[in-house]
């Protein structure tokens, strides 16, 4: 434990010396990356909500064959103009969000009672016309609804004779849980910040001292080489634990600066713990992961190349779960990526995890940590571990 401790502090102590890459691990990131994030995140809502709250600009081609239509959408907030000469070049080229064509034969059905053509020409690829187009529908909607049932009491009959089944909706979710829908890729970013979060120090302890020809008299000392492999392991966790930490504490009160994301968010004290909580395995696996490639490589620059790899494994649980989501169950806590993905998704929609489920999720991460650190320290106990290429 002497020589582990020694070893820990004098890694830690040559980090120190490099101001500029603690700089940018301890400051840069945790400050930039939830700065990113929550400044597009308000950014959106803020568009949003003023998409649905201004007035609707609603170009017309027809509206002369609709006048009643076109007076009640005066009074709902929508700016009805004229329609351009060509509809289509004007949403190719996004001078329009939208258009409301208007049939010709819209008046002669209208006075006949038989349902009378308009169509909504948009460009779905167009994020900017989701919501006037949701907007629009929703109006012609309730429009369409009303002038039926006047049709209906103009003829004698009760407009509930035309709705023989009733619907209703009660909604179970909370503000937490919706506000947690959104954010579906921030587990990404923080298991990512776990797992990496050592990395440069991993890659430079190992693969660099051994490049700089300076681990050789390091295994050659009486210290254990497992105690010095976890001295290097101890104080790349401890980098990448003070990192990660940081990061959360920007999330945090990143998202108390954000009234529309903060008031439905749980950014208590303790569900920062709780995330970190559920963190810790990934840094432990992250780390012995990289100390076993560092030590199976010939110098840093190939270390580095695996890089690119290990940036793809945390995304991938993420992509899955949005594209075909799945219930949780117990057994999902022991892949990694996945586990941590579906746990923190529990944490951001105020759900708690049983003890059951900590149980289990402890024992596999750090299992795997475990396991980890077994073959790394199987590979410091190689003599070609000293020599440089």
């Amino acid at each position: 434990m002497s020589a582990m401790w020694t070893v820990l502090l004098k890694e830690l102590r040559d980090l120190a010396r490099d101001r500029r890459t603690v700089t940018i691990a301890l400051v840069m990131g945790p400050i930039l990356m939830p700065a990113l994030m929550i400044g597009i995140l308000s950014l959106g809502a803020k568009k949003a909500s003023a998409q649905l709250e201004q007035t609707l600009e609603l170009p017309v081609a027809g509206a002369e064959r609709a006048p009643n239509l076109v007076a009640w959408l005066d009074g709902q907030n929508v700016d009805v103009v004229a329609a351009p000469a060509d509809v289509a070049a004007a949403i190719a080229s996004q001078e329009r969000d939208l258009v409301l064509e208007i049939g010709n034969d819209y008046a002669g059905h209208w006075r006949g009672s038989r349902p009378a053509t308009v169509e909504i020409v948009y460009d779905a690829s167009r994020q900017d016309s989701e919501i006037p187009v949701r907007r629009l529908e929703r109006l012609l909607e309730g429009y369409s609804q009303q002038v039926g049932a006047l049709r209906l009491l103009a003829r004698g009959i009760s407009p509930a004779a035309a709705s023989p089944l009733l619907v209703s909706r009660r909604d179970l979710s909370t503000p937490q849980s919706r506000a947690g829908r959104l954010l579906a890729f921030l587990p990404y970013f923080l298991i990512l910040t776990a797992f990496l979060g050592g990395a440069y120090l991993v890659i430079d302890v190992t693969a660099g001292e051994r490049e700089r020809q300076s681990l050789e008299p390091l295994l050659a000392t009486p210290a254990a080489r497992g105690a010095i492999m976890s001295g290097k392991i101890g104080a790349a966790c401890v980098f990448g634990f003070a990192s990660l930490l940081l990061t959360l504490l920007g999330f945090k009160f990143g998202f108390q600066f954000a009234p529309p994301l903060g008031a439905r968010l749980d950014v208590s004290w303790g569900a920062v713990a709780r995330i970190l909580a559920i963190l810790v395995p990934m840094l432990l696996i992250g780390t012995t992961l990289l100390t076993v490639i560092s030590a199976s490589v010939k110098s840093v620059k190939e270390a580095s190349s695996y890089m690119s790899v290990l940036m793809i494994l945390p995304i991938v649980p993420s992509i899955y779960l949005m594209i075909s989501p799945v219930k949780n169950q117990l057994w999902m806590l022991t892949v990694p990526f996945l586990a941590q993905n579906q746990a923190i998704m529990a944490v951001l929609r105020g759900e708690a995890l049983a003890p059951l489920e900590w149980a289990v999720y402890g024992a596999a991460g750090l299992g795997a940590g475990a396991l980890l650190w077994l073959v790394a320290a199987r590979m410091y106990h190689r003599e070609k571990l000293a020599i440089s290429a």
